[in-house]
């Protein structure tokens, strides 16, 4: 992560040594944009801060072609819905070098085509509204601007792995400028991408920004940057986030970047992770009670957790992207559910969470399942495929109740499938150590994603046993055991039943009597 310039001498080079394997894009029609001649330029101006609108050019030359094929992504990795960003272009052209006028025609919604004529230099030209306050929307007001780059910039189709530059223009009143992408060295706020998915994978937020007091894990820099902070206790924040991460790092034992940066872009906005950073809903209002603190940990567990799951290991059809249909997969529980398991656990690794908040946490995530009459019709791995349409919670339209979200029943998976391997394995082992192994395996060694059939494989493998009963709970509709399998570490589900209101209410309760077994893989599963 760098930042310019108040940053910028901070900062450290990052260095992507998975660039050309996780993120490697298209790999059609490559010759002429890796000849080294292909050049894309990009320079975003801010014509007036209350405008709303991004003011892009881009300066193109060498491309060895008459017509060129722009796009705009529909979607952004990491929210799995289609976004059609072409929507808020305005003010398309393009001319030549002597700035005259080229011919550009619109194709489909989010293309344009330019006849330029081989190797000649041409200027695209284009606005791009920024007014919705969304984590994966852009933004622009009076008082900051926060860009998502599969919104502003466009690619040549076919030709994702060229690489790119980037020159923001901020204006007089904000200084600051905050993003993952490389800087160019004597340059000020001009970075540098390999390809468009990096481009991609890095966020810009433009102001004037305040950064807390940073910290590093086994050496590696972690740091928070954002917009709008309130007052807090800042040190204390960034103390209780150190453990956080520290116990996220404890469950993989590997860091993969040079560099981590959260970037706080105010509140309401969620969050999205990515490569070596995460942008995240956060103003520090609220911080002052446990529950407060609790729940922003958790939330910045989950997103830095991400860097892992999801971006590293990750299944197959998430890289190369899609980035016109979306990549749809049936694995969307394992790389959001699990981060939900985790963002728990690692909260409570950390100390900052006890017992019984540990048991809060899943008893929302069962009660919102079991309440919701979608569990009979939809699968884990159908919402997770289905996302596209009826969103990460399920559907709000007219089959609301036909649908489950993967953010509820996936940590619940999670949660029994850790205690069967704990159990089948007398404790020796957990669903840590499947993570561990699908992040070395996978990414590590065989430097791609894995198949619905390898995650299960690889569970097995660490189990030493089948656990097909438990995949039953993945690919169809059958109601969960939940105390069979919170017997394994001597823990209990009580339900009661609310005939008012209809609804049924489980609470996570210690057993009376445990054996030796039992309290061990609890006490282990606790981080005790």
């Amino acid at each position: 992560m760098v930042h310019s310039p108040l940053f910028q001498k901070k900062s450290n080079i990052i260095v992507y040594l998975f660039l050309a394997v996780l993120l490697c894009g298209s790999i059609n029609n490559r010759s002429f944009a890796q000849t080294g001649k292909a050049v894309l330029q990009y320079s975003v101006s801010i014509p007036q801060h209350s405008s709303h609108y991004f003011h892009v050019e881009l300066n193109g030359s060498g491309w060895n072609v008459d017509t060129l094929n722009f796009k705009m992504p529909q979607w952004m990795p990491g929210y799995y819905q289609i976004m059609n960003y072409a929507r808020s272009v305005e003010n398309f052209s393009a001319r030549d070098s002597k700035g005259k006028g080229l011919p550009v025609t619109k194709p489909a919604e989010n293309s344009w085509q330019l006849v330029v004529g081989k190797n000649k230099t041409f200027t695209l030209s284009y606005d791009v509204k920024a007014d919705r306050k969304f984590v994966a929307n852009s933004l622009l007001d009076s008082t900051h601007g926060y860009i998502v780059p599969t919104g502003l910039f466009v690619y040549v189709n076919g030709h994702i792995n060229t690489p790119v530059s980037v020159k923001i223009m901020p204006g007089k009143n904000w200084k600051d400028v905050v993003t993952g992408l490389e800087p160019l060295a004597g340059k000020q706020h001009e970075f540098t991408a390999p390809d468009f998915d990096i481009l991609y994978d890095c966020p810009i937020l433009i102001g004037s920004l305040e950064e807390l007091p940073s910290f590093k894990v086994n050496g590696v820099e972690h740091r928070f940057i954002g917009y709008g902070l309130s007052q807090f206790d800042k040190t204390g924040f960034m103390n209780n986030l150190k453990k956080v991460v520290e116990a996220a790092v404890n469950i993989i034992g590997d860091i993969p970047f040079k560099q981590y940066t959260f970037i706080g872009i105010g509140p309401g906005r969620g969050g999205i992770e990515h490569l070596n950073n995460t942008t995240v809903s956060f103003d520090g209002k609220g911080l002052n009670t446990k529950d407060g603190m609790n729940r922003t940990m958790n939330f910045l567990a989950h997103e830095y957790f991400h860097h892992y799951n999801v971006k590293r290991i990750r299944p197959l059809e998430l890289g190369p992207f899609d980035y016109d249909k979306g990549s749809k997969t049936n694995l969307l529980w394992v790389s959001e559910g699990l981060s939900v398991y985790y963002e728990y656990l690692a909260v409570k690794r950390a100390g900052l969470t006890n017992e019984q908040d540990l048991f809060k946490n899943f008893e929302g995530n069962i009660n919102a399942l079991e309440n919701n009459p979608g569990r009979f019709y939809q699968s884990l791995a159908q919402a997770s495929y289905k996302t596209w349409n009826d969103g990460p919670f399920g559907s709000q339209g007219a089959d609301a109740k036909k649908s489950i979200s993967y953010y509820d029943k996936g940590p619940v998976v999670g949660l029994l499938l850790d205690l069967a391997i704990r159990h089948n394995t007398e404790n020796k082992k957990s669903l840590d150590d499947v993570m561990r192994f699908l992040y070395w395996q996978y990414y590590k060694k065989a430097q791609r994603g894995f198949t619905d059939a390898e995650f299960q494989q690889a569970c097995e493998r660490i189990a030493d046993t089948s656990l097909n009963d438990i995949f039953e709970y993945i690919y169809t509709t059958k109601e969960l055991d939940y105390n069979t399998y919170l017997a394994y570490a001597g823990l209990k589900a009580d339900m009661q039943t609310d005939a008012e209101k209809g609804k049924r209410f489980f609470t996570i309760k210690r057993r009376e009597k445990t054996d030796s077994l039992q309290l061990a893989i609890l006490k282990s599963w606790l981080g005790e």
